[in-house]
């Protein structure tokens, strides 16, 4: 396990090396220039830009400018061109608006997507697998944003609550209890419009994992053998049907960093995809090379946590 641990650290680190080689001469190959702030501003004179270049080492040769900005990144002292505030600090407050989000989704996700594609799989060609199958096209081809609205409408009109942003204009001054009711509705109605799509499709993917391995030997030996209809599906199919989602979920990860740049932007809600879309907008590319990095450090991070995790899945494979 520890020469395993060792080997894979070494290729995910030579692997973030050229990941923040090629994100760095990408945002430098990109239409406009990094100093090009904002060209439509009248304020920002020659001079201007030519201090902001100077400030920002933008006069500098490419990889004297990379290694400047790593080194402030990974010290703490890269700051945003947009407010000079540290970036570190703008993602660590978005990434504090987006984790309950993430958490809430993702558990909204796996939690119903696998009862509803096993049973699908059990009763193929059932009515239940029909419905459900109808249900999940159905979601997949609406629009997300199209969805939001719907849902926003007519949870305003019926209910007549507010569920904008991240909690209600006047609540602090409540007591906590009314706070926290209210910031969990707040989150309750993005977290499920966030998790309908991954429903349908993560269900999906189940129901034809699970169809793949009841059509086993193993299976149907099973079945001849007499085992219980729970022992039959739940331990011996289900068990040898999750391993491709073992990658599924190490590959989550990035979501806490990306999140929904469509949601948060529907119902306001402060949060990193939101906050990348921002700054992108406004050629903050402190914060994106920062947020990219970042994304890259846990899409490593999720395939380590996913080979290891498959030894806990199935014991023929050996590290």
């Amino acid at each position: 396990m520890l020469s395993f641990l060792g080997r894979s650290l070494i290729q995910k680190i030579v692997t973030l090396f050229f990941v923040s080689v090629v994100s760095f001469l990408i945002i430098h190959l990109a239409p406009g220039s990094p100093s090009q702030v904002d060209p439509m501003n009248p304020k920002f004179t020659p001079e201007m830009v030519e201090r902001f270049r100077e400030a920002f080492h933008l006069d500098e040769p490419l990889h004297v400018q990379y290694l400047r900005f790593y080194s402030d990144l990974l010290t703490g002292r890269s700051v945003s061109w947009k407010d000079n505030q540290p970036v570190l600090l703008k993602i660590w407050e978005r990434f504090l608006n987006s984790l309950p989000l993430f958490i809430v989704g993702t558990l909204i996700t796996w939690t119903l997507s696998f009862p509803v594609g096993i049973r699908s799989a059990i009763y193929r060609g059932g009515f239940y697998d029909r419905s459900t199958t109808f249900i999940a096209y159905f979601l997949i081809s609406i629009p997300g944003f199209f969805f939001a609205y719907v849902l926003i409408i007519l949870v305003v009109n019926t209910l007549e609550v507010p569920v904008i942003g991240m909690e209600t204009f006047g609540v602090g001054g409540s007591s906590w209890i009314h706070g926290v009711m209210d910031r969990v509705w707040h989150l309750l109605l993005p977290s499920v419009l966030g998790a309908t799509g991954g429903i349908a499709v993560l269900s999906r993917y189940v129901r034809s994992q699970m169809l793949e391995v009841e059509s086993q030997d193993y299976v149907r030996t099973a079945r001849a053998k007499g085992l219980t209809f729970d022992q039959v599906h739940y331990k011996h199919a289900l068990r040898n049907a999750l391993l491709p989602f073992v990658t599924m979920f190490g590959l989550i990860l990035p979501g806490l960093i990306g999140g929904s740049v469509i949601i948060e932007s529907i119902f306001s809600w402060p949060g990193m995809g939101r906050m990348a879309y921002e700054a992108i907008l406004a050629r903050d590319y402190p914060v994106i090379l920062t947020v990219n990095f970042i994304s890259a450090v846990l899409v490593l991070a999720g395939t380590l946590i996913s080979d290891i995790l498959y030894v806990v899945v199935d014991p023929r494979i050996r590290l």
